[in-house]
């Protein structure tokens, strides 16, 4: 089951780790991932069914949807119009390069652990949307015209993985930091 980060809400506790509370989502999204990961607990239970929930935190790379930050932003700097940035630029996401979920989905498919696991995979490090920015702009050779807005509901400060527990039950091993996947994103785009 394809999980979220957003299932943490404002977890105060960083990194996120999987047996952090998850019952107090703060926007529709973060409860939709929420109930589906209960869901999966259940059929697992009364079916005998493994299920394996991946909590992906902030995927970007090639083919990415169009609606997501890294890709709207590029877009939008590319043709010289301004991005809006929601708050002062200092929240922080934890960006995983589509390559290393990758690796981690695969991973999943063969585990044979326990019947029902969850397991986050993330790059296990946080990225200011503030360097964001910048690292867009030097991939694409052009400055962002900045529109700064107040911050968004449902949205939170930070999200980071802890990822120890899917090193040790999937050998999930993340190997694109955010300064090589950025240039390998605006490659594409």
């Amino acid at each position: 089951f394809g999980s979220s980060s957003s299932v943490y809400g404002e977890n105060e506790k960083v990194p996120f780790a999987e047996d952090d509370p998850i019952f107090k989502p703060i926007s529709p999204y973060a409860a939709t991932k929420a109930a589906g990961e209960l869901i999966c607990h259940t059929y697992s239970h009364l079916f005998d069914i493994r299920t394996v929930c991946l909590r992906f935190f902030t995927v970007y790379g090639a083919r990415q949807r169009p609606d997501l930050a890294i890709h709207k932003f590029s877009k939008l700097i590319y043709f010289g119009q301004p991005i809006q940035v929601f708050g002062d630029g200092s929240t922080r996401r934890d960006y995983t390069y589509i390559d290393d979920i990758i690796q981690g989905v695969r991973a999943s498919i063969d585990y044979d652990g326990s019947m029902h696991e969850v397991f986050n995979l993330g790059e296990s490090e946080t990225t200011e949307l503030g360097r964001l920015i910048e690292l867009l702009e030097a991939s694409l050779g052009k400055k962002a015209i900045i529109e700064r807005l107040p911050p968004q509901p449902g949205d939170v400060p930070i999200t980071f993985a802890d990822i120890s527990k899917a090193r040790r039950l999937l050998n999930y091993s993340p190997t694109t930091k955010i300064e090589q996947g950025i240039p390998k994103f605006v490659e594409w785009f």
